[in-house]
Order: structure tokens, then C-alpha cells, then sequence
């Protein structure tokens, strides 16, 4: 073995991760496009549609993303009426996002959504099941959170 096949793409983990996501990303926008909404608002609303009411902070961590990624996010799903943001009265330095009635109604057009990208993406239900454990497992590694916080009930 080489000393530099580490450096080979075809040797590398994150590349058919990334190439992969991308590609997903990809697939979604002309169903989320019908919506008016990119990628990154759209699984925003997905925890929003879950949750109902959370911080900022928390809805981050859901989403693994940073305030400053995630500020204009929300300041954009506020402006189209699907969430609003006010801070806690518990704590001022906590701000609350809720869902709206119009999110909520949104809910019923993007439930189609998951099923039409099944099949783009065309793996059966187990391999698809063993996906999602593998990716949660590398989630948990990275992090330092165990996996089974995070996979579904």
C-alpha cells in the first residue's frame, strides 16, 4: 500500500456521504420548490411540525445547525407567517419559535414529500432502516452523542 492512498477519493467516507446529500438535496427542490421553501426551511418546519413550540437553541441541536445559519432561516419562515419568534418570558435571553396556523396548514401539502422522494431515492425499507442506524451511528460518534438518542421511538 501506498502511503498516500488515504488521500484517494475512492478511499474516502466522506465523499459518497457528501456527493449523496447533495444529490438528496438535490431531488427535494422541485417538491419543495411547489411549496416555496429550500432544503434547510423545510426540515426546519419538519421539527416545527413535531414540536409545535422550541428555542432556538434546541431546534439547532435538532438540526446540527448554528445560530447564524439558522437565524436567517427562521427569519424568513417568519416572514412567509409559518412560525413566530418572541423571547421566553421565563428567560429573556431564550427566544421561543412557535409554529402558526398557516405551518401548520403547510403540513398538508409537504406530507407528500417523504414518499415521492422514496422513490427517487429507491432502496427497500430494511437497507433503508440500515442507512439511517449507520448515518445516526456516525451522527453520535462525531458529536459524542450516543445514537439511540437520537433514532425514533
Amino acid at each position: 500500500m501506498e502511503s498516500y492512498d488515504c488521500l484517494k477519493l475512492g478511499n474516502q467516507l466522506c465523499f459518497p456521504l457528501y456527493a449523496c446529500s447533495k444529490e438528496i438535496v438535490r431531488r427535494y427542490k422541485p417538491y419543495l420548490d411547489e411549496l416555496d421553501l429550500t432544503y434547510t426551511q423545510y426540515i426546519a418546519m419538519m421539527v416545527m411540525w413535531e414540536r409545535k413550540r422550541t428555542n432556538v437553541k434546541e431546534l439547532g441541536a435538532c438540526l446540527y445547525l448554528d445560530s447564524g445559519t439558522l437565524t436567517p432561516v427562521l427569519k424568513k419562515l417568519e416572514q412567509k407567517g409559518y412560525i413566530s419568534r418572541h423571547r421566553s418570558t421565563e428567560d429573556e435571553r431564550n427566544l421561543v419559535v412557535e409554529i402558526t396556523e398557516a405551518g401548520e396548514k403547510l403540513k398538508e401539502q409537504a406530507v407528500t414529500i417523504p414518499a415521492r422522494m422514496g422513490q427517487c431515492v429507491k432502496l427497500s425499507p430494511a437497507d433503508a432502516a440500515e442507512l439511517y442506524r449507520l448515518l445516526y451511528l456516525v451522527l453520535g460518534n462525531v458529536d459524542g452523542t450516543p445514537a439511540s438518542d437520537k433514532l425514533p421511538d
